[in-house]
């Protein structure tokens, strides 16, 4: 059984004067953005909620990180650095949201589902974390509008080699996602006389641009 309280979240990097919003708040996704079974880049990858479209926030952990969300008539989670909500017209990051913002707490039955995907077990030992370059610049689509057109730019050669030429896994916390950053103490692989490399990550292998490390795009 899933248990709700409201939790109110703040944070110093954002601060904005505003009547507080009510719970049971819809949100939008700054980039295509996994829509997983579970609050966990372990957790199976039940579809893809496309960049900008809208969910329905059920509520969030305690820890403020993975959301419960309804998208498309189904229910399930997603990492909440990648969703937005407005607040006098104003993007406001679900992670990072501030005390004017009331967001249910959710917790989650680890009973009821099992995880899945390739990570597994495995994620608890995460190399690091994916870095995503603060979500002040996600909601202000600083990195994702960068990304995204380098995105458009990765042309199908470097898909072929990427896919032709598998590399093994490295487990991270955070969500894959087009703008977020690998960890130098990540390896990544060059993609033959490309400004791209590319690593995979929890299961999923994406093309980074090779100077910023910043994924421009995700293989699936």
């Amino acid at each position: 059984m899933k248990l709700k309280q409201i939790a109110l979240f703040s944070t110093a990097i954002i601060s904005i004067a505003a009547s507080p919003a009510l719970a049971g708040m819809s949100a939008n996704a700054t980039t295509e953005l996994n829509f997983r079974s579970g609050p966990g880049s372990q957790y199976e990858i039940q579809g893809v909620i496309p960049a900008d479209a809208e969910v329905d926030v059920v509520g969030c952990l305690d820890n403020g990180e993975w959301c419960e969300v309804n998208f498309d008539g189904q229910e399930g989670w997603a990492y909440s650095a990648y969703l937005t909500t407005p607040v006098e017209n104003e993007p406001v990051v679900l992670y990072q949201a501030p005390k004017t913002v009331e967001i249910e707490t959710v917790t989650y039955d680890e009973g009821n589902k099992a995880a899945g995907g390739a990570a597994g077990a495995t994620i608890g030992a995460a190399a690091g974390a994916l870095l995503i370059g603060g979500p002040a610049a996600l909601a202000a689509g600083a990195i994702i509008g960068a990304a995204t057109g380098a995105s458009s730019a990765v042309d199908e050669t470097t898909v072929t080699y990427v896919r032709e030429n598998p590399v093994e896994p490295v487990y991270l916390s955070g969500e894959v996602a087009v703008g977020a950053g690998i960890p130098d103490s990540v390896q990544v692989y060059e993609v033959p006389e490309q400004q791209y490399s590319y690593v995979n990550v929890n299961g999923q292998t994406v093309v980074v641009d090779s100077d910023s490390r910043r994924i421009v795009r995700v293989i699936r």
